[in-house]
C-alpha cells in the first residue's frame, strides 16, 4: 500500500515538474527577443523586467538603463516588449522621419477592458485618423486655437480669481479649483456649458479622474496588462480603476443622451451635436459607420478622451506653476512686475500680450519643461516591421520616446535639473524658442490640443499673478517632490493667495 502511494506521489511530482518546465519553455519561446532587437536587462520568465522596475520613478530608471544599454534599449513591461528611445536628437529623428511607422497604439489589456479600440487616444488605423481629423476640424470651428475662444478662457479666469479670493488668504490646496477652471473650457466646447465650482458632483467626478490616472501608473495596472486572465479574478486597485472610468463614461453618456433629445443638426452647439449630425448624415451609408467610428459608443469614448486630455495636463501644469512661484518668490515678483508694466491693473491680460511679456512666457515654458507632465510619453506601436538605428523592430512592438530624456537632455539645456527661465531667454532678454522643448510630443500623434493648452496656460497663469501674490503657509517649506501615475504631478500642497 505504501509503495502504491509512493508511485502515485512520484507521478504527481513528475506531472508538476513537467508542467513547470513546459510553461517556462513556452514562455521563453513566446517572449524570446527577436533577432537584432535592442539590448536590455535580463528578463525573468513570466514577469519580465518587473523586478527591475520601480513604477513610482520609472522615468528616472529609463535614464539609468540608457547609460548601461545605449540610446535605444528594450524592456519587458506592459505585458510585452517595449523599445525606449533616449535623448532629443534620437526621439526627434525617429518620430519625424518614421512617423507613419509609429502611428498606432498598442493593445493593452486594461485599456481594452475599459474602452476597447475606441476614441482618440487608444484607437489606431483608419478609424483613428478619421476621428482625429473630425475632432480637429470640429473644435477649430468652435474656436480651438483661435482668438475667438479667448473670451471664454478670460471669463473662466475671472471665475477662478473670484473663487480664490473667497479663500481670503487662508491656506488651501488649489488643485480642484484649477481642475474645474481648466475643465470648464473644454466642457464648453464638448457639452456646451461650464460647471460651477460649487457643483460637488462635478468636483467628485474630477477627483475620480485624478485618482484613476494616478492608479493607472501603478504596479497593479501593469500586472493587469501582463496577466489579465488572473487579475480579473483578484481584488485590488485595478478593479477601482475600471469602476472609476465607468463612472466617468456614465457622466459622458448622460450628456450625450441629453443632447440627442434636443439637438438641431443645422445649428450644432458643440462637439457632441456635430458628432450626432455626422452620424445622422451617414445613416444611409451604414457599412461606413463602423469603419469611421461614427456610432454612439465611439462618441462616448471620443468625448471622454477630449474631456480628460483637455483637463488633466493643463491643470497639472498650472498646479506645478503655482508651486514653483511659491518656491521662488523672486521669480514670481519679476513676473508680476512685467504684468504690471505691460498690462497694468485695469484690464485682464490678453493672449496678444504674450509677445511683449518674454519673461512671463519663459517662466511658463520652464514650468512645462521641468514639470515634465508626461515623462515617458504616451506609448506607440509600430505599424509594420521597422528599422530604428541598427536594430530591427517587428510590427506591433511598443515604442516610446522618453520625454524626460528630451526635456532634461544635458546636451540641449544649460542647467537641465534646475528651474531656470533663462533657458528660454536670449542675452537681451527676448524670448527664444528651443528645439528640444517637446512637452506636447511630436509626429503623427502630437497633442491635438496644443494650441488650446498654450492659450490657457498663458491666460490663467498671468491673470492669477496679476491679481494675487502667492506664498507658502507660515512655517511650511514648498516641496517639489512628485507623484507619478499616467501623469507626473506635485505632491498635494497648500498655498496662500493675497490680493495685490
Amino acid at each position: 500500500m505504501d509503495l502504491l502511494l509512493l508511485y502515485k506521489w512520484i507521478d504527481v511530482k513528475s506531472i508538476l515538474i513537467f508542467s513547470c518546465v513546459f510553461l517556462l519553455l513556452s514562455e521563453y519561446i513566446r517572449n524570446k527577443a527577436p533577432k537584432n532587437f535592442p539590448p536590455g536587462p535580463w528578463s525573468l520568465p513570466i514577469i519580465g523586467d518587473l523586478h527591475h522596475i520601480d513604477y513610482s520613478k520609472i522615468h528616472l530608471q529609463f535614464a539609468k538603463f540608457a547609460e548601461k544599454y545605449g540610446k535605444i534599449f528594450s524592456l519587458r513591461i506592459l505585458g510585452q516588449r517595449i523599445v525606449v528611445l533616449d535623448g532629443y536628437k534620437l526621439v526627434k529623428e525617429v518620430y519625424t522621419q518614421q512617423g507613419d511607422n509609429l502611428a498606432d497604439r498598442p493593445t493593452l489589456a486594461l485599456v481594452n477592458e475599459i474602452i476597447g479600440d475606441r476614441g482618440l487616444v487608444a484607437a489606431s488605423g483608419y478609424k483613428w485618423k478619421h476621428q482625429r481629423r473630425f475632432a480637429l476640424s470640429t473644435l477649430r470651428n468652435f474656436g480651438l486655437g483661435k482668438k475667438s475662444l479667448e473670451p471664454c478662457i478670460s471669463l473662466e479666469c475671472c471665475f477662478l480669481n473670484g473663487a480664490i479670493a473667497n479663500e481670503q488668504g487662508r491656506p488651501f490646496d488649489p488643485r480642484l479649483l484649477l481642475n474645474n477652471a481648466v475643465s470648464n473650457v473644454i466642457c464648453v466646447l464638448l457639452f456646451g456649458n461650464r460647471f460651477e465650482y460649487s457643483d460637488h458632483e462635478f468636483q467628485y467626478l474630477l477627483k475620480n479622474i485624478n485618482e484613476a490616472l494616478y492608479l493607472e501608473g501603478g504596479i497593479c495596472a501593469q500586472l493587469y496588462n501582463m496577466f489579465p486572465w488572473l487579475m480579473r479574478q483578484l481584488p485590488g486597485p485595478h478593479k477601482k480603476i475600471i469602476a472609476l472610468w465607468k463612472e466617468v463614461i456614465g457622466f459622458v453618456r448622460e450628456k450625450v443622451n441629453a443632447h440627442r433629445l434636443d439637438y438641431d443638426p443645422s445649428n450644432p452647439r458643440d462637439y457632441i451635436d456635430c458628432f450626432l449630425a455626422e452620424m445622422e448624415k451617414l445613416l444611409n451609408l451604414m457599412p461606413l459607420i463602423p469603419a469611421t467610428g461614427f456610432d454612439l459608443e465611439n462618441l462616448f469614448i471620443c468625448t471622454l478622451d477630449l474631456f480628460v486630455a483637455g483637463t488633466e495636463t493643463t491643470s497639472t501644469t498650472l498646479y506645478w506653476g503655482l508651486l514653483y512661484m511659491i518656491k521662488y518668490p523672486e521669480i514670481q515678483a519679476k513676473v508680476q512686475e512685467e504684468i504690471d508694466r505691460v498690462v497694468g491693473g485695469s484690464r485682464l491680460p490678453s493672449f496678444s500680450d504674450k509677445d511683449n511679456m518674454p519673461f512671463t512666457n519663459a517662466v511658463i515654458h520652464e514650468i512645462q519643461r521641468i514639470g515634465n507632465i508626461i515623462p515617458i510619453n504616451v506609448v506607440r506601436a509600430t505599424v509594420e516591421d521597422t528599422q530604428i538605428g541598427k536594430y530591427s523592430i517587428p510590427k506591433g512592438t511598443i515604442v516610446t520616446g522618453s520625454l524626460t530624456s528630451v526635456l532634461f537632455d544635458e546636451s540641449e539645456w544649460e542647467t537641465p535639473h534646475s528651474f531656470n527661465p533663462g533657458h528660454f531667454l536670449d542675452a537681451e532678454g527676448n524670448f527664444r524658442k528651443r528645439d528640444a522643448f517637446l512637452p506636447f510630443s511630436l509626429g503623427k500623434r502630437v497633442c491635438l490640443g496644443e494650441q488650446l493648452a498654450r492659450m490657457e496656460l498663458f491666460l490663467f497663469f498671468s491673470t492669477l499673478l496679476q491679481r494675487f501674490t502667492l506664498f507658502s503657509p507660515a512655517g511650511v517649506e514648498p516641496n517639489l517632490d512628485f507623484k507619478l501615475g499616467v501623469t507626473q504631478c506635485p505632491q498635494p500642497y497648500e498655498l496662500c493667495a493675497v490680493q495685490r
